[in-house]
């Protein structure tokens, strides 16, 4: 999460969970920012620019006794501050050297130690687990106020609110921008303690979900028959998603598959499942009433319980202990929209709320109803009959993907012909992919994005022995998008401050453009921007912004129940799916209090991260109606419009888009596709 704002807030929020002692507190006060402005003025040749006394101030807030007297922070001052541009610039450039050098070796170190927890490999031991937790930048906050560096860097470039850069960001050139992106860097002074504490909340987060797999080849109907192939292996929530939607296709028995696939989801969000099945062969396992059998007897086996809500309470304690050291973002949620995706809370409510309570909803509704020639389940949730590939039977797809692609190096070495498919030439092809590895996932796969101008993108995903299935290819193209996107913005933006994308959102966009042409990869013909495009991205939109809006109600329902234990969250989590449901979703799919929306595993290993995948769905959608209306026209290139957009690098959301397509973000003209689509 890149750190957005600045303490500006000098006393102690009341009602938090760690308070804050004297020695936490500025020691500088008014009287003596005014001596410094009025020394500096004295001292300077040039005319004291208005941003000086921004950075007095916000230097003076993070000031502590420990760090100096009030003298002692008037002679900082003086000596370091930059009068004039050239002596800015040059600040400026030595500095974002020194970041970049320090943040792609922590990159580098964090990826080396997550190694063994990440990838496919020997079994893990209790130091692979320590050593993944480990957070090798959690002292860099720290050190760079002790050293003084944190406040030159604030008392040159100070710090913008959102707001400001929504409005002023319009008329800043790109090096006032990578100016206030260096300023983003030091806004508060979280102890280090806490950082680490965070790196083992998480990172114990995501090992319990990277082993969360659900062995299918023993499932068992309530009549005894296996519906699954019997190595068939499918971690939570990702690849059970997917079985789900691969069944849309003619395959025996799919209506059923797809009906224990939801019983098995719902087991877990419920936490009624039997541990002893996870991750587990040496059960057969009756989901429906759930039955457990060793050896062919039915035994007793305790259920879950409450572990998996363990996991997302330890990370909110963390969050909690933060809050005080974060005045002007005192909670989480604030940290992380406004913070973090630079989108209000409220917005992205909202943006959610207009679709899922659209009239249009219940059009498309109808329409699947229609095609699938029965009433709507609340699987229906992931119907992907809108893609090609759903008549395209996945064993098909999955003999092809295995045999191009046996070992993680196959993929690599034909990933520049994917690029060259969507339009990239050859030696940019090149370009692009050399900065890219290919790793086999332990668990679902990521892309784990460079951060020094010297190393690679890392795309995983999971190979088995006989090769990518179509699942572990789909995935692949989707984190392939990632990397490309991560390379452009890292390796071609003019300013190392401004690399990346506004927020995560904007990467998944990519991936999702990537996503859907997995077919064309492979082959098979292109498909064009038509009405089952708009209904596919509209209705993925639908579901999986009702599993956002859940994250979001869970993570506002901590804050009201500080004292609340695992059990009393799970309940939560029940209440708050259920009650998304009934509201927005019981009217389409019948079935009330369906807990459903509460399967997705990025609540409990990144919090809060999931509102970005729809925000990225509607950003997808304009993306692919610019593409359709622009691409091939006046000389534009598919290829030369996704390197024009993404190496804008890291601007605030809206003024991003409004540079990339002329609009800002909205899910109106997605609404107005589906109305224009023939039902």
């Amino acid at each position: 999460m890149k750190n957005k704002f600045l303490l500006l807030v000098l006393t102690v929020m009341t009602g938090c969970s760690t308070a804050k002692t004297t020695t936490d507190m500025s020691n500088i006060n008014e009287q003596t920012v005014q001596t410094v402005l009025s020394r500096l003025g004295e001292a300077s040749q040039e005319t004291l620019s208005p941003l000086a006394g921004r950075g007095v101030r916000q230097a003076a807030s993070l000031w502590r006794e420990t760090d100096g007297s009030a003298g002692e922070f008037m002679d900082f001052c003086l000596e370091n501050y930059c009068a004039g541009p050239q002596d800015r610039e040059v600040l400026f450039g030595k500095l974002s050297l020194i970041f970049e050098h320090i943040f792609g070796t922590f990159n580098q170190l964090d990826v080396a130690l997550k190694k063994p927890v990440h990838l496919q490999g020997d079994e893990l031991t209790q130091i692979d687990y320590i050593m993944g937790n480990y957070g090798p930048s959690a002292h860099f906050t720290e050190d760079m106020y002790a050293n003084k560096v944190a406040f030159i860097c604030v008392l040159n470039f100070p710090n913008f609110s959102l707001g400001e850069k929504d409005t002023l960001g319009h008329e800043w050139d790109r090096k006032q921008w990578a100016y206030a992106r260096m300023g983003d860097l030091f806004t508060h002074r979280t102890p280090s303690g806490l950082n680490q504490e965070m790196a083992r909340a998480t990172g114990n987060a995501e090992n319990y979900i990277a082993s969360y797999n659900i062995m299918m080849g023993h499932l068992l109907t309530e009549d005894g028959r296996r519906l699954f192939p019997e190595d068939m292996v499918l971690l939570s929530h990702w690849n059970l998603r997917d079985e789900i939607k691969s069944n849309y296709a003619a395959l025996p028995d799919a209506p059923e598959k797809q009906q224990m696939i939801q019983k098995v989801m719902e087991h877990i969000v419920c936490q009624t499942i039997p541990a002893c099945v996870i991750n587990n062969p040496g059960y057969d396992w009756k989901p429906f009433s759930n039955t457990v059998y060793k050896d062919g007897q039915i035994i007793d086996a305790p259920c879950e319980g409450a572990v998996r809500y363990e996991h997302l309470l330890a990370t909110y304690t963390v969050e909690k202990k933060m809050d005080p050291y974060h005045p002007n973002m005192p909670t989480a949620i604030v940290r992380n929209f406004e913070g973090s995706m630079e989108v209000s809370a409220r917005e992205i409510e909202d943006l959610f709320v207009n679709l899922v309570s659209s009239e249009q909803v219940e059009k498309v509704a109808a329409y699947i109803e229609k095609r699938l020639g029965r009433e709507l389940q609340p699987y229906d949730i992931w119907y992907d009959g809108f893609k090609s590939r759903t008549s395209i039977p996945e064993d098909e797809l999955t003999a092809l993907t295995r045999k191009k692609y046996p070992h993680p190096d196959a993929f690599r070495a034909d990933m520049p012909r994917m690029l060259q498919v969507l339009g990239f030439d050859g030696r940019e092809a090149q370009t692009i992919t050399s900065r890219i590895v290919v790793e086999p996932a332990r668990g679902s796969g990521h892309a784990w994005g460079a951060v020094g101008r010297w190393e690679p993108s890392r795309l995983r995903t999971r190979i088995g022995p006989n090769g990518m299935d179509y699942k572990g290819y789909n995935i692949a193209v989707h984190e392939f998008g990632h990397n490309v996107e991560q390379t452009l913005s890292l390796y071609d933006v003019d300013h190392y401050m401004l690399n990346g994308v506004p927020n995560t959102a904007f990467t998944e966009a990519l991936a999702f453009i990537f996503q859907k042409r997995d077919l064309q990869l492979l082959g098979y013909p292109e498909q064009k921007m038509d009405d089952n495009t708009v209904l596919d991205i509209f209705w993925g939109c639908y579901e999986i912004m009702g599993v956002a809006l859940v994250d979001m109600y869970v993570w506002q329902w901590l804050y009201e129940n500080p004292g609340a234990d695992a059990q009393m969250l799970k309940q939560a989590v029940l209440e708050k799916a259920r009650l998304v449901w009934n509201r927005y979703y019981e009217p389409v799919f019948g079935q009330p209090d369906c807990p459903l929306l509460g399967i997705y595993s990025h609540m409990i290993n990144s919090p809060m991260y999931l509102p970005n995948y729809p925000f990225g769905h509607i950003i997808e959608f304009q993306l692919e109606a610019y593409f359709n209306d622009n691409v091939n026209k006046n000389g534009k290139t598919l290829a030369g419009e996704i390197k024009r957009m993404f190496t804008r690098g890291n601007l605030v959301p809206q003024l991003w888009m409004e540079q990339a397509v002329g609009s800002r973000v909205s899910t109106d003209p997605l609404l107005r596709a589906v109305d224009a689509c023939a039902l």
